[in-house]
């Protein structure tokens, strides 16, 4: 497991930005029954999602969110000197959306803009690198950007996938205080189970084709999708969940000499409500303190935790906070964080 300890530097600020429009998944029943659907959606436990449009992207997302980040901060963007934006599901192949957001949000040209491109555990990978840029100092403001829309890459012929992702954007600023103590991440992977979570079409190792782009049924139960829509082998998953996620929360305690009581809140990936429930089972944790959007947002990716504390813990990060956030997904990747939040602005959620 590979541990990172950081003193001095914290998240001072966040802000999200969700689509408008509002998928009620009992609903959603135009390629399964009716009784089909409703047993699905109680038992992940998630009854509406947003959906971006058409013309809505990533991006779009992050730079409302960072808006009103900016806004509501006072910030002046000539002191943001760096620029970290996360998606899977990013404007193009090529250039960096992260650039493109640079002009957009009129951010010096000094500032250094990169993208990251990985799965739901993302989030902690960003901040952990934003940490350790910073931390190496000359670094004023970081701006992290995380957006992404699954909506748009996941069939809804699907079962097993159709009823579980949504859309979203947040914005975190990142500066160096003394007031924020030390944060502990773990991150980690497993490429030999690359396969359990993928869009196997349209990248370079299969580019896109006729063949790529055609629906065809995928399995006995009649589910269709391209090879350019995901696919999510849930059984493995959640058996490889179960096992590692617990594991490292404990083990990132034990490197950083604490116990689950020390914490004001556990803000788990919101894959879907079994999983959460069943590790906050396994591991004895107080649910009172574990903030839940899977039934409003659904599993947003990399987006959940940062998205979760912003509509969740508004109001109620003054003072200092200690949070455990953890999150796994594609890769498969997993990663825990132990990361103070003193007197953090939130600001409303943006729809757009």
């Amino acid at each position: 497991m590979a541990f990172l300890t950081y003193e001095g530097i914290g998240v001072t600020a966040m802000a999200a930005a969700v689509p408008k429009r509002v998928i009620n998944n009992y609903e959603y029943t135009e390629h399964f029954p009716a009784d089909q659907v409703k047993e699905v959606v109680d038992k992940v436990g998630i009854f509406e999602r947003r959906f971006a449009d058409e013309n809505t992207c990533s991006s779009d997302l992050c730079y409302a969110a960072a808006e009103k980040l900016i806004a509501d901060n006072e910030i002046d963007r000539s002191e943001i000197d760096l620029l970290v934006f996360i998606s899977q599901t990013p404007d193009y192949r090529m250039p960096a959306t992260s650039i493109t957001l640079q002009h957009r949000l009129g951010l010096p040209n000094s500032c250094i803009a990169f993208d990251i491109n990985l799965g739901c555990s993302a989030f902690m990978y960003g901040l952990s690198v934003v940490y350790g840029m910073i931390q190496s100092g000359h670094i004023r403001k970081a701006l992290i950007l995380d957006g992404e829309t699954r909506s748009k890459v996941y069939s809804p012929k699907d079962r097993r996938s159709a009823f579980i992702f949504g859309d979203g954007g947040i914005a975190a600023l990142v500066e160096c205080d003394k007031k924020f103590g030390k944060s502990y991440f773990s991150l980690n992977s497993d490429g030999s189970r690359a396969d359990l979570i993928m869009i196997k079409g349209g990248g370079y190792r299969h580019m896109s084709s006729v063949e790529t782009l055609q629906e065809k049924v995928v399995d006995e139960y009649g589910n269709i999708r391209s090879d350019e829509q995901g696919y999510m082998k849930g059984g493995d998953v959640f058996n490889f969940v179960i096992r590692e996620i617990p594991r490292d929360i404990k083990k990132t305690l034990e490197y950083a000499g604490k116990t689950t009581d020390a914490f004001d809140y556990i803000v788990f990936h919101q894959a879907n409500n079994f999983i959460n429930s069943y590790i906050a089972k396994k591991m004895k944790l107080d649910i009172t303190r574990i903030p839940s959007t899977i039934e409003k947002y659904g599993n947003t990716s990399s987006v959940s935790v940062p998205l979760t504390i912003v509509s969740e813990l508004k109001d109620k990060l003054n003072g200092n906070k200690e949070l455990l956030l953890s999150a796994f997904g594609v890769g498969m990747t997993w990663a825990t964080g132990i990361v103070p939040f003193v007197d953090c602005k939130i600001s409303d959620i943006v729809e757009v």
